[in-house]
């Protein structure tokens, strides 16, 4: 289903914190959603994700997502915040097991289909070899795939994952991508917000670019990681590339006053 957001605000203590955002974003595609840090990436995610209050307009298909109830959300959209604190003494398997709770009545056992999505989430962030470890003791990279793994086992049309990558070894930045493109290919609709061009370049289909709470640009890859924009938006210049696999693009250095490093 397509998502749709129109001209959405969000004002925090009085100041608004998101202003008249719109994006559109298609089933199958990976959209990433960058920009410095207080741009409003996380803020507009929470309000994708019913957290916030918000003026305008979100839809999931002819969904209107302001007249969607905690539960059937909860079966629309899977969200990732970037906070990652586990709280609860529970093996990881059973905390992966939490992201079925949406599809099934209270008290009623996991079925068979739940077992095979926990199974799949858990082998697609690479945390099956953790299963029956107690997930509080585990580090914080490790705590973040489990976390995703559960998202991922929740089996909804969007998943809105926040900053996934961070903190993550390399080989399991690029887990963590390769899961995300996956589940586009599926039919997903992926949002994610990203602090790392190079996975963004990389990995998303479409980049939208936040800037003071405004979207500054959306497109391609290609076309929205300039030189130009990067050097407006983050104060860099950048080492570009290609390969088979498409963009290959590297912060090297900040941008001086007169536009050269």
């Amino acid at each position: 289903m397509r998502l749709a957001i129109d001209d959405i605000g969000v004002v925090l203590g009085g100041r608004p914190v998101v202003s008249g955002v719109s994006l559109a974003i298609e089933p199958g595609r990976v959209v990433g959603l960058l920009g410095p840090n207080g741009a409003g990436k996380s803020t507009l995610m929470r309000a994708l994700a019913g957290q916030l209050p918000f003026i305008g307009r979100m839809a999931l298909g002819p969904q209107d997502l302001a007249t969607v109830g905690t539960a059937e959300r909860a079966r629309l959209i899977a969200y990732l915040p970037q906070t990652r604190t586990i709280g609860w003494r529970l093996k990881v398997r059973d905390l992966v097991a939490l992201g079925r709770l949406p599809w099934r009545p209270f008290g009623r056992p996991a079925s068979a289909g739940d077992r095979a999505a926990i199974d799949r989430a858990m082998a697609m962030m690479d945390v099956t070899a953790l299963a029956e470890r107690i997930a509080t003791e585990l580090s914080g990279g490790e705590q973040a795939r489990v976390l995703a793994a559960r998202a991922v086992a929740q089996e909804t049309p969007v998943l809105v994952a926040d900053e996934p990558a961070s903190g993550l070894d390399p080989a399991h930045q690029i887990t963590m991508m390769q899961a995300l493109r996956r589940l586009a290919d599926e039919g997903r609709t992926v949002l994610v917000s990203l602090h790392d061009l190079t996975l963004a370049a990389r990995w998303c289909d479409e980049i939208a670019m936040l800037m003071d709470g405004a979207l500054a640009a959306a497109g391609p890859p290609e076309t929205i990681l300039t030189d130009a924009r990067l050097a407006d938006v983050y104060g860099v210049t950048a080492h570009r590339a290609h390969d088979a696999g498409g963009l290959i693009l590297a912060p090297v250095d900040l941008v001086g006053r007169d536009g050269r490093p």
